[in-house]
């Protein structure tokens, strides 16, 4: 049995008040802190204001660095956004991962807890899902935001097949693309509705789609 995957920080919190407060940097701090620095200080600004509306000074600002140290970890935006996504994709394959230690192979429940995490974050200003706003703003599929999102959509299905292999599900692809889709629509009622609602109703549906395919 794995151990619970370490819960998401103060980054993912999403408040004005987490964006509104930067701390000046430590100069003892090495050059990997310096560089999560920069990137919790995106995912503070990305996540409330979107990628494009926030400019690299502001990041810098929150950050509290100077211009020469945000290009020399990020030579350019991109690099940044990349990061921050990589960042966003360990977060929610740990949510998915602890859900899945708590239900085992009950892939609804697995659905279940994974969008209460959701609707957690939807309080505190989540705006749907980050992949899906990188992949509206960057149109080129070969961009390395889009292969970012490429590849963790990917892990995501593959981890949703091989759930439902373990219950006896015949046709897993076609399930776990019915089930992506009722996660990407999740993320967007977690931000458009009652968030409160969104776990419950994601368990539903998710049951209702591998009782259809059992």
């Amino acid at each position: 049995m794995c151990t619970v995957p370490e819960q998401p920080d103060a980054a993912e919190d999403c408040t004005e008040a987490a964006v509104a407060k930067p701390q000046p940097a430590s100069a003892s701090l090495g050059e990997t802190a310096v560089r999560e620095r920069i990137v919790e200080a995106a995912v503070d600004l990305f996540c409330l204001q979107g990628i494009r509306a926030v400019s690299t000074e502001k990041i810098i600002a929150r950050a509290a660095i100077t211009k020469v140290t945000f290009y020399r970890h990020f030579p350019s935006r991109d690099d940044l956004v990349v990061a921050y996504l990589e960042h966003r994709a360990a977060w929610e394959r740990g949510a998915v991962e602890a859900a899945r230690w708590i239900s085992g192979s009950d892939v609804p429940e697995v659905l279940r807890l994974f969008s209460e995490r959701i609707a957690v974050i939807s309080a505190r200003g989540f705006r749907g899902c980050p992949f899906a706003n990188a992949a509206t703003e960057y149109a080129d599929a070969e961009h390395p935001v889009r292969r970012v999102v490429k590849a963790h959509r990917e892990w995501l299905k593959a981890a949703l097949e091989e759930m439902l292999a373990q219950i006896g599900v015949t046709d897993v692809s076609a399930a776990a693309d019915q089930l992506m889709m009722l996660r990407d629509g999740a993320m967007v009622a977690g931000y458009l509705n009652a968030p409160d609602t969104v776990a419950s109703t994601l368990h539903n549906a998710g049951r209702a789609i591998v009782e259809a395919h059992s």
